[in-house]
């Protein structure tokens, strides 16, 4: 007749081995900064179990969304640019941890890369919620209340740019030339490729929507270029050995960067300004003031930020026939 195994006996019998393994690696932990590990584990028993909720503040989340009218779809509105806001975010983690490598590896350039672009594309894709989610009449009405606020002054969006590429990249080739040698981070935010997007049509000065937003974040602008000077993708790719810099997986990773930022992200917004702001024979003004129109499209504005990695025909052609293609889509 098979008998019972004998129990444990002693003070350890209450625990398992598997317990008992763990406190001793928690004893391990705490007892090297002299802390007492009884007194955390009594702290332990006092707390209260994590929830999903709690830990996600899901009630703080969902009590962001403020409309400033009573038009259903303004909430829409507000919840994709904080949707927006959150992946911008999230793209930032990114770039922060690949400008920190001093001595970067391809695996990790990029998976850097690639989950800034799986951002993106996940944006992109989602557009059609700006494009196509909200009645166009409700939109010219709430909107109105919305002056002089623009999406142009999401600086989170102006600090991907700057974390992708050397800042020279983000001023038109005539400002730069007119900067002569060396000009400091401070004359190039002064010529940024940005601010000819909010000025006024008529008379080029200086939108509301442009100054309200250089008051607030010039400084912030300014420290964060200097800060990712030499931790820009761009440079961070510079730090890997030569062979790995022409990996087929970084050059795809690195403009398919480029094009997601400086195309198909405008053009969304593109898409979606002549849904909502095209008439004819007039257009409606954007809510900031920014001439759109010439903005958006990234043909006009041919921001590149590795222009190294394109051909000629590809930086002749670039942003050419998207635009159209929207417009022709959108019949």
């Amino acid at each position: 007749m098979a008998t019972s195994p004998t129990p444990p006996t002693g003070p350890d019998a209450e625990f398992s081995p598997a317990v008992l393994a763990q406190l001793r690696r928690l004893q391990g932990r705490y007892a090297p900064d002299g802390q007492d590990l009884a007194a955390y584990l009594e702290g332990l028993y006092h707390a209260e179990y994590v929830h999903y909720w709690d830990y996600i503040e899901l009630e703080t989340l969902l009590s962001l969304q403020r409309p400033l009218t009573k038009f259903p779809d303004e909430k829409i509105f507000i919840i994709y640019h904080q949707i927006t806001e959150l992946y911008f975010k999230l793209c930032l983690h990114e770039y922060e941890q690949l400008g920190e490598l001093a001595a970067p590896t391809l695996s990790e350039a990029v998976l850097r890369l690639g989950r800034i672009n799986r951002y993106f594309d996940n944006l992109i894709d989602s557009f059609d919620v700006m494009v196509d989610g909200m009645e166009k009449a409700q939109f010219l009405q709430f909107r109105l209340t919305l002056m002089p606020a623009s999406g142009f002054q999401s600086v989170q969006y102006r600090y991907i740019e700057i974390a992708s590429t050397a800042l020279e990249n983000l001023v038109p080739a005539e400002k730069r030339r007119l900067l002569g040698d060396a000009p400091t981070h401070e004359e190039f935010m002064g010529c940024i490729y940005w601010q000819t997007g909010a000025t006024v049509e008529e008379t080029g000065a200086k939108a509301l929507t442009l100054t309200e937003f250089e008051r607030k974040y010039t400084g912030q602008l300014v420290a964060h270029a200097r800060h990712y000077e030499h931790r820009n993708a761009w440079a961070v790719v510079q730090r890997l050995p030569e062979a790995e810099r022409r990996h087929p997986r970084l050059l795809r990773a690195l403009k398919q960067l480029d094009v997601n930022v400086n195309v198909n992200w405008p053009l969304m917004h593109y898409k979606s300004a002549v849904r909502y702001l095209q008439r004819d024979p007039t257009n409606v003004p954007a809510t900031g003031g920014t001439n759109w129109r010439n903005y958006l499209p990234p043909r006009f504005q041919r921001r590149i930020f590795y222009p190294q990695l394109w051909t000629e025909t590809e930086l002749a052609e670039w942003g050419k026939g998207w635009v159209e293609k929207v417009l022709e889509e959108m019949g």
